[in-house]
């Protein structure tokens, strides 16, 4: 089954690190929702399956109103077949996710809030320029439960300069505490153009350092896994059975829609990209233009998505499907490039899959840029 993403361009503030398109003006709101409405619309033939996934992402998607939602959702159910069991997701801030928000997107198709915590402490948010605080971050995990919205997961990120170690672990343990069933950490990075590289450039922050993220990822790893939590991504960790089926379509290169400005889409042999601005992107669709352009991927475009995606899963990546996709020329560029990694064991060979070592997974990035194949490479 097919997925969608729609992203939702707007924030209430700009994090100190995010790189993602987004405006802080709400002004628009109401006019992008209409042309949201008017690309799902365009798009509708582009999926003739069934929907089995639905994710809203930003910007921050729960600064629109429940009005917002339905009209997008009744949009969706007339063009759409929706899986009577498809994961709809909405990526909110603890902020916005108050108890009379809560109470209307109960009423909508909705079954899944992924939640921005980042963290549990108040310095820390601070520092991130994050629009809630710790009380809101805790109290929006209570309310949504209680709501009866048990399917959530949570954004936690490691490896900047104020988190200490004993800090990383309350904050894992608090997420525990609270039966989260998925949690996605993430490494911070530096992204140019973004308040904290300029901060980092101007020596007003210091650099991020490699050896505090590596240690607080191997904690990460380590506590999780005697709490029963299966690592199945390299930045996604779940209870068994409750994957993300969005993303996880995505690591296995399942076709799924984009929608909205920046929004990305897949059909297994193009890939679909719209602008990322939010003005040229209202015009063009009051136009009556998909504001988008179309890039084709070639057989070594698709290789290496597939090295890059499979490889980062507990799954990995298989070599029948290497050989049936692409060829035997693949195959053995792709057995020649693994020896190293085996022999450092950073990789292994599992009933035909290639799988990351718990140190390999350190050097996921690296590992499988090194797998990539040019068209140079077979000539």
């Amino acid at each position: 089954m097919s997925g969608i993403y729609i992203h939702i361009p707007f924030c209430k503030k700009a994090c100190t690190y995010c790189d993602f398109h987004f405006s802080t003006s709400l002004k628009y709101v109401d006019e992008m929702t209409d042309a949201i409405c008017t690309e799902i619309i365009k798009k509708k033939d582009r999926i003739t399956d069934q929907v089995g996934s639905i994710y809203f992402g930003g910007g921050t998607p729960s600064v629109l109103s429940a009005k917002g939602f339905e009209k997008i959702f009744n949009t969706l159910t007339q063009h759409f077949s929706i899986s009577s069991d498809a994961e709809i997701t909405i990526e909110a801030n603890p902020d916005d996710l108050d108890a009379k928000k809560i109470a209307a997107l109960r009423q909508l198709p909705v079954n899944r809030f992924s939640i921005g915590i980042q963290s549990f402490f108040e310095e820390d948010l601070i520092w991130m320029n994050r629009a809630h605080n710790t009380i809101e971050a805790e109290d929006c995990i209570k309310r949504s439960q209680d709501a009866g919205f048990e399917n959530l997961s949570i954004d936690l990120i490691y490896g900047y300069p104020s988190l200490t170690d004993s800090k990383w672990l309350r904050n894992i343990n608090k997420a525990i505490e609270f039966q989260i069933p998925h949690i996605s950490a993430y490494s911070l990075t530096v992204e140019p153009k973004t308040a904290l590289a300029s901060a980092i450039k101007k020596g007003q922050q210091p650099p991020i350092n490699d050896e505090q993220s590596a240690a607080q990822f191997n904690m990460l790893i380590a506590q999780l896994d005697t709490r029963g939590f299966e690592h199945y991504e390299i930045s996604n960790f779940s209870l068994p059975g409750k994957y993300a089926v969005h993303n996880t379509n995505y690591w296995r290169g399942v076709p799924y829609l984009g929608i909205g400005p920046s929004a990305h889409g897949f059909d297994g042999e193009n890939r679909y990209l719209n602008i990322a601005n939010n003005a040229q992107y209202l015009q063009q669709l009051q136009e009556g233009k998909l504001a988008e352009t179309v890039e084709h991927l070639n057989q070594y475009d698709r290789f290496n998505e597939y090295i890059m995606t499979s490889l980062r899963t507990m799954w990995g990546t298989q070599l029948h499907k290497i050989e049936r996709d692409y060829g035997k020329a693949f195959l053995a560029d792709t057995q020649k490039a693994i020896k190293p990694f085996l022999e450092r064991e950073w990789l292994i060979v599992r009933d035909g899959h290639l799988i990351l070592t718990h140190e390999g997974k350190l050097f996921a990035d690296y590992i499988a840029s090194e797998l990539f194949l040019l068209e140079d490479d077979h000539l």
